[in-house]
Order: C-alpha cells, then structure tokens, then sequence
C-alpha cells in the first residue's frame, strides 16, 4: 500500500495489470482493432500537412504554365504524333504520353490520342496509362489518387538511409524506356488484329430481297 502511495505522489502511473484469459484476449483485440484507426489518422494528418498543399501550389503552377504556353501548341504535338513513318514513333509514344500525363494529368491524359489513327490509340492509351506512376516521386500531381503506389517504395527507401532524389529520377527514366517500349509493342499487335479482322470487315453484306 505504501508503496503504491509514494508511486501516485511521485507522479508514476502503475502499469496496468494484463487481465488475462477471455476478457483480456478481448481487450488486445480492441487496442489493435482502434490503432488501425489511429494509424489511418495519423497517416491523413502528414498528407493534409505534407503532401495535400504541395499538389496544391503543382496543379495551379501546371495549369498556368498550359495558359502560357497554349492549348492550340500542346495539340499541334498530338497532330505531329499522328503522321505516319517510324520518325514520329518517338513522338507518339514518348513527347506525347509524357506532355499529356503531365499537363493534362490522370485520366485526361488519354483524351490527348483522339488526334491519332484508329489504330494507334490503343498503344498510345498503354503508353500513357504507364506512365502516371513514374514521375511521382518528381511531379506528383499527375496522379496525386495512387502517391501510395511511390509512398509505398519510398518509405522502404528511406528506411535503408538512402536518399529520395535518386530514387525518383531513376523511377523517371525508367518510365521513359517501359512506355516507349509498350507503344512499339501494342501498335504491333494492334496492327496484327486488325489483318486479322479485315477479311471478315470487308466481305460485302448480302442483299435483302423482297
């Protein structure tokens, strides 16, 4: 009893005794049960105070640079993306994603193929859809609704001690070579189904008679 008095007087709070068999099974169940909330809490806290305001300040910076620069000039790059010949393969399936994705942001990015051939929009759509992931460790506006994706292999980064930085310009270029790669690839196939269709599109409906 004295002892529990001088440790109430000195300001030390006893630890709380583990109650033990069913109730206690419950209580743990409980404590864990509320810090996954606790954990979701604290994580919102950091993106309000961290990650919110900077998408912020990027997308009113991006969607001044647009008024600058143009609409009209950004949709001359589409027009020049569309023009046929293995030069423009670059064009289309490297400066156009990476202008869409960044100005345009995820998902009005794909509205840029609409300049581009039946053909080639399904590989400009898979060069574009790849490509909202690799820049956010540089330019994370472009799809602020999956940061986690790079969150997630940043906070394994920084767990080793090693810097950021490095990180996201890796994660950058290799972006650059999956969606470059992946346009040349789909429009291939793309183009191999449609040989493959055009007999059956071709063949001349027969005449309804009366």
């Amino acid at each position: 009893m004295g002892g529990t008095l001088l440790t109430v007087l000195a300001g030390e709070a006893p630890a709380p005794s583990d109650p033990g068999g069913f109730n206690g099974t419950l209580a743990r169940w409980a404590e864990n049960f509320i810090g996954v909330f606790q954990r979701g809490a604290e994580t919102f806290t950091g993106l309000v105070v961290g990650i919110i305001p900077l998408l912020i300040v990027l997308l009113t910076a991006v969607n001044a640079l647009i008024r600058l620069i143009g609409v009209e000039r950004i949709d001359k790059v589409g027009e020049l993306a569309a023009r046929p010949g293995l030069q423009y393969l670059p064009v289309r399936y490297l400066l156009l994603p990476v202008l869409a994705v960044f100005f345009l942001t995820n998902p009005m990015a794909y509205t840029m193929g609409r300049f581009l051939p039946e053909n080639k929009k399904p590989a400009f759509y898979d060069s574009a859809v790849s490509f909202v992931h690799p820049p956010l460790g540089i330019f994370p506006h472009v799809n602020p609704g999956e940061y986690f994706v790079y969150g997630g292999i940043a906070a394994g980064i920084t767990t080793l001690g090693l810097g950021l930085g490095d990180l996201a310009v890796r994660y950058f270029y290799v972006g650059l070579i999956v969606i470059f790669i992946r346009g040349i690839v789909t429009e291939v196939i793309t183009n191999i189904m449609l040989r493959r269709q055009a007999p059956a599109s071709d063949e001349e409906p027969s005449e309804v008679t009366a």
